[in-house]
């Protein structure tokens, strides 16, 4: 249940900062890194959470999906053929990065758990539909990566 609550506002803090243009390279990779401490103070000032393991798995989530993210991107847009990222819903879109983060560079956690967070996370804070789209692409870039000896 802490990985789960993790994600959530590992999805949470990845949307708030997705409208400063991460992805429309509008703002450098290293300026947003730089602003994340900074940021983080922030918005653990706006939450009740204490739990320091929580805090830990939420800004690893973060900071390996910001620290990779053009590689992350690039991977979800050639698995979902028909959809460009930018026209993806916000929620979905920030579900896949932090999920293909943890997919490609977190072995302790198994694909089908990840997959499954994802799926449920996308149920809670998206629509029904969405699930099933994340649950595809999520599945595509865990399978690839297999063949390819990543995962």
């Amino acid at each position: 249940m802490k990985r789960r609550k993790a994600r959530e506002y590992a999805l949470q803090f990845l949307y708030r900062i997705d409208f400063l243009s991460i992805s429309s390279g509008n703002s450098k990779k290293s300026e947003i890194l730089s602003k994340l401490k900074n940021d983080f103070e922030i918005f653990w000032a706006d939450t009740d959470e204490k739990d320091p393991d929580v805090r830990a798995f939420t800004e690893d989530l973060i900071f390996g999906t910001v620290k990779n993210l053009e590689e992350i991107d690039v991977l979800i847009q050639k698995v979902a053929e028909k959809w460009r990222l930018l026209r993806m819903a916000s929620i979905d879109r920030n579900i896949l990065r932090f999920s293909t983060y943890e997919l490609l560079f977190r072995k302790d956690i198994p694909a089908a758990v990840t997959i499954n967070e994802a799926i449920e996370i996308s149920k809670k804070y998206s629509t029904l539909e969405s699930a099933s789209f994340v649950n595809g692409i999520l599945d595509k870039i865990s399978k690839e990566n297999k063949t390819a000896g990543k995962a």
